[in-house]
């Protein structure tokens, strides 16, 4: 079974929901594709740019590079059979499943069945 990862979701965290909402949305004109509390995904072409709530300290909390798997479970396993060493747990929410983990310099990164 061949895994192919694509970059789907870079997710900005942000103590500005609305302010930033406004900037991506009205400013940008990006298309708002999903909304929930503390949540606003907006489509970007070949990537998606979420508003995730929650403090924002760069430096300390970076944008997160999501990647895009059906199975998670699936891809981290093929990962780990690869030598990936930083991926937690699969956890779900029920609507969706996703891992998180860094990349050797300690980006944050994630895999997600989230569309």
């Amino acid at each position: 079974m061949t895994i192919r990862f694509e970059v789907r979701r870079i997710i900005v965290f942000t103590a500005n929901m609305e302010v930033m909402a406004e900037f991506y949305g009205r400013a940008l004109g990006l298309a708002l594709r999903h909304s929930e509390e503390g949540w606003r995904d907006y489509d970007a072409g070949a990537c998606r740019i979420a508003l995730h709530q929650g403090p924002s300290t760069p430096g300390k909390r970076p944008p997160k590079l999501v990647f895009y798997a059906k199975d998670v479970s699936a891809a981290r396993a093929a990962l780990m059979r690869r030598g990936v060493k930083t991926l937690g747990k699969v956890k779900s929410t029920g609507t969706f499943d996703m891992c998180d983990g860094t990349d050797p310099d300690g980006n944050r990164i994630q895999i997600s069945s989230r569309e």
